[in-house]
C-alpha cells in the first residue's frame, strides 16, 4: 500500500476529468490512498522517502519545475488507457486480495512535506530515479493567447479552448487560452501574457470586448473551426491575422487616447460587420440570450418552490416572497429588458446597452413580450452605432457623446418608436402565436414537439439548435412552458443515447470513443447536447440521423402528454425541485423513449469495426492520443 499525490495537466479539462476518474478506480483497486492536487506542487520534494513513502505521480507533458527530489511522470491519456499499468510501472502492485481499499479525496494544498517517489527500472531491478526540471523562466510567456465563449458559456466554451490548446501545442507553440464561460473568465490573460503573444484567436460565438488586445495581430472566428480543427486554425491565424486597432496606432503614437479608443471600436465594429450579415445578427442574438439565461433560470426555479410552498396560489408569507423575488416584479421581470440591452450592447458597446434596457421595458409596456425585446435589442443597437458614427464633435467635447448625447438619443428615439409604431403590431403577433400554441390538440403539440427535437439535435449548439431553444425559452414570459420542456428532453436524449450505445454495442466503436461515452453520460444528464458533437462529426451520415430521431420522439411525447417545464435548463437536477414540471412521469417517459430510440438507431446505423479498423484505431489510440 503506498500513499500517492497526483497532478493531472488542467489544460485539457475533460481528458483531466476522465485520466482523474481512471486513477481514482485504479488506486481504490490497489489498496492505495490517493491524494488529487488542484495546483502544482510548490515545495521541494525530498531526496529519501521515510518508511510508509508517498509517490508524486506527476501526469502531464513537461516535468514538475521541482527544486529537488523524485517522481513519476506519466500523461493523462496514459492513465485513460490503463491507470493500473501506470502504477504497476511505478513500482506500485495491486493489493493483497481482501484488504479494503481506500478514500480518495482532492485537496487544495501543495505536496506534503514527505513526497518521495518511485520510478520504473526498464534494465535493472533497482528503481531509477528522473530528477526534476528545471524551473522554466517566469518570463517565457505563451507566444499564442486567445479567447473562447459560446452563448451559454458551458460546452463549446471549453471545448474550443481544448482544440486551441492541442492545436496550439501540436506545432510546438505555447498557448493560454481565456474562457469566458458560464461562471465568468477562466484562466484570464495577463497584460503580460497579451505582450508577450505573437498573434490573438477569438474563436467566439459570442461578442468580446477587443480593447486590450489593440497592436496585436488578431484573427476572429467562431467555435466550431477551434473544436473540429485547432491545429489547422491555429495555423490559419497565424497565416492571416491583422493586427487590430491599426488604424489608430499613429493616434496611439501621439499619444492622443481618446483617437485610439475611437479607431479600436471602430475596427471592432467593422471586424463585426464584415463576417456577413447573417453571422452578424445571430452573434448579437446569442450575446442577448447568454445574458438572459440566468435570470429565466432562477426566476422559474423560484416560482416552481412557491408552488410547491404555498400551492397553487402560493399562498403565505414565504411562498409570496419566493413569487415576488422570481416573478415579474423580480426575475422574469428583468430577463427581457437584459436580453434586449445586451443584444444592443454587443452592436453598440456600453452606450448601447441604456437604449437597450430601456427598450426591453418599453417591450414588457406594450405587451409585446421577448419577441418586442428582440426587436428593441437590435433597434436600439443599430441605431446608437449610428448615431455614434454619424455625431461629429470638437474633440474637446468627445467625452460627452458616450456619457451624454448617446445614451439620451438613443433611449428616447428608441422608446419612442417601441411605444408608437412597433410595440403594438408585435404584441399582436405574439399573442397570436401565444394563442395558437395554447389551443394546439395533442397531435398538433405532438408534432410541433417532434420538430423542436429534431432541431435540437440537428447541429447540437449550432444555429440551428440555438433558434429552437431561444424560441422555447422566450415563450416562457409568456406563460408558455410546452416548448422549453420539449426542447430539454430533446437536448438530453443525444448524450445520453451515445453513452449507452458505447455500453451496448462496443464493437462499433473506438477505444477512445468508448471513453468519451462515459463522459457523455455526465453532459447528457445536465442537459449539455454538446457531448454527442465529437460522435457526430466522426461520422455525422450515421450519428446525426438517429440522434434527431430520438429528439424528435422525446419532443413529440412531451408536448403530446401535456408537459410543462418551468426552468430552461438544469437537466435531471430540475426534475428533483418540487412544481418545476407537470407531469413529471410523462416526462421522463419521453426522455428515456427517445434515449432508446437514438441508441437502438445507432446500433443499426454504425457497422462493427472490422479488424483493420481496431488495429488502426489502437495505434491511433497509442501514438495520437485525442485531446478531449
Amino acid at each position: 500500500m503506498a500513499q500517492i499525490a497526483a497532478w493531472i495537466d488542467p489544460n485539457g479539462r475533460m481528458t483531466h476529468t476522465l485520466a482523474a476518474a481512471a486513477l481514482r478506480r485504479a488506486a481504490a483497486e490497489a489498496g492505495h490512498t490517493l491524494t488529487l492536487l488542484d495546483q502544482p506542487p510548490q515545495s521541494q520534494v525530498p531526496q529519501s522517502p521515510p518508511s510508509g513513502s508517498e509517490v508524486l505521480l506527476w501526469a502531464a507533458p513537461q516535468p514538475p519545475t521541482l527544486p529537488a527530489g523524485e517522481f513519476f511522470q506519466t500523461t493523462p491519456e496514459d492513465l485513460i488507457r490503463d491507470a493500473a499499468g501506470v502504477l504497476s510501472r511505478a513500482g506500485l502492485h495491486t493489493r493483497a486480495n481482501g484488504s479494503a481499499a481506500h478514500t480518495v479525496q482532492t485537496v487544495r494544498a501543495t505536496v506534503p512535506a514527505v513526497t518521495p517517489v518511485v520510478t520504473p527500472a526498464p534494465a535493472s531491478p533497482a528503481p531509477a530515479t528522473v530528477a526534476a526540471a528545471a524551473p522554466v523562466s517566469a518570463s517565457s510567456g505563451p507566444s499564442i493567447v486567445g479567447v473562447t465563449s459560446c452563448p451559454t458559456g458551458i460546452a463549446h466554451t471549453f471545448m474550443a479552448a481544448e482544440g486551441l490548446e492541442g492545436g496550439a501545442r501540436a506545432l510546438g507553440r505555447t498557448v493560454k487560452i481565456e474562457t469566458q464561460g458560464s461562471v465568468g473568465a477562466g484562466n484570464t490573460l495577463s497584460a503580460e501574457d497579451i505582450a508577450g503573444a505573437d498573434v490573438v484567436i477569438i474563436a467566439a460565438d459570442t461578442n468580446v470586448d477587443l480593447s486590450r488586445f489593440t497592436g496585436k495581430r488578431v484573427y476572429q472566428t467562431g467555435t466550431k473551426p477551434a473544436i473540429s480543427g485547432g491545429q489547422a486554425l491555429v495555423e490559419r491565424a497565424l497565416a492571416e491575422a491583422q493586427v487590430y486597432g491599426a488604424a489608430g496606432s499613429s493616434a496611439a503614437a501621439g499619444g492622443d487616447f481618446v483617437a485610439q479608443a475611437a479607431a479600436a471600436k471602430q475596427a471592432k465594429n467593422d471586424a463585426a460587420a464584415g463576417s456577413g450579415l447573417g453571422g452578424e445578427l445571430y452573434k448579437h442574438l446569442m450575446t442577448g440570450v447568454s445574458h438572459m439565461l440566468p435570470l429565466v433560470v432562477a426566476g422559474g426555479l423560484l416560482i416552481a418552490l412557491a408552488f410547491a410552498f404555498g400551492g397553487i396560489d402560493a399562498e403565505g408569507p414565504f411562498a409570496e416572497a419566493l413569487m415576488t423575488i422570481g416573478g415579474g416584479s423580480g426575475a422574469f421581470g428583468l430577463f427581457v429588458p437584459v436580453l434586449a440591452g445586451y443584444i444592443a450592447y454587443s452592436i453598440a458597446d456600453r452606450p448601447g446597452l441604456a437604449p437597450g434596457l430601456v427598450g426591453g421595458m418599453m417591450a414588457l409596456e406594450t405587451g409585446s413580450g421577448f419577441l418586442g425585446g428582440i426587436v428593441a435589442g437590435f433597434l436600439a443597437g443599430y441605431l446608437t452605432r449610428w448615431l455614434n458614427r454619424s455625431i461629429r464633435l470638437p474633440r474637446t467635447l468627445q467625452g460627452l457623446k458616450p456619457t451624454l448625447l448617446l445614451p439620451l438619443l438613443g433611449t428616447m428615439i428608441t422608446g419612442l418608436l417601441m411605444i408608437f409604431v412597433l410595440g403594438k403590431p408585435v404584441a399582436a403577433a405574439l399573442a397570436a402565436a401565444t394563442t395558437w400554441l395554447n389551443s394546439l390538440g395533442d397531435t398538433s403539440a405532438g408534432l410541433l414537439g417532434a420538430v423542436l427535437g429534431g432541431m435540437m439535435a440537428f447541429d447540437m449548439g449550432g444555429p440551428i439548435n440555438k433558434a429552437a431553444y431561444t424560441f422555447s425559452t422566450g415563450l416562457i414570459d409568456s406563460k408558455v412552458y410546452g416548448p422549453i420542456a420539449a426542447a430539454m428532453a430533446a437536448g438530453m436524449t443525444p448524450p445520453l443515447a451515445l453513452f449507452f450505445a458505447t455500453l451496448l454495442f462496443k464493437n462499433r466503436f473506438t477505444p477512445d470513443e468508448r471513453e468519451a461515452g462515459k463522459a457523455a453520460g455526465v453532459l447528457g444528464i445536465s442537459f449539455i447536447t454538446e457531448g454527442a458533437i465529437p460522435f457526430a462529426a466522426r461520422d455525422p451520415l450515421r450519428v446525426i440521423p438517429a440522434l434527431m430521431a430520438g429528439s424528435a420522439v422525446a419532443g413529440a411525447i412531451s408536448m403530446a402528454a401535456g408537459c410543462l417545464l418551468r426552468a430552461p435548463h438544469g437537466g435531471v437536477f430540475v426534475l428533483l425541485i418540487p412544481g418545476a414540471v407537470t407531469n413529471l412521469p410523462m416526462y421522463v417517459a419521453a426522455i428515456l423513449a427517445g434515449t432508446a430510440v437514438s441508441t437502438l438507431l445507432l446500433g443499426l446505423l454504425k457497422r462493427p469495426l472490422d479488424q483493420t479498423e481496431r488495429a488502426i484505431a489502437a495505434e491511433e489510440s497509442v501514438s495520437h492520443p485525442a485531446n478531449s
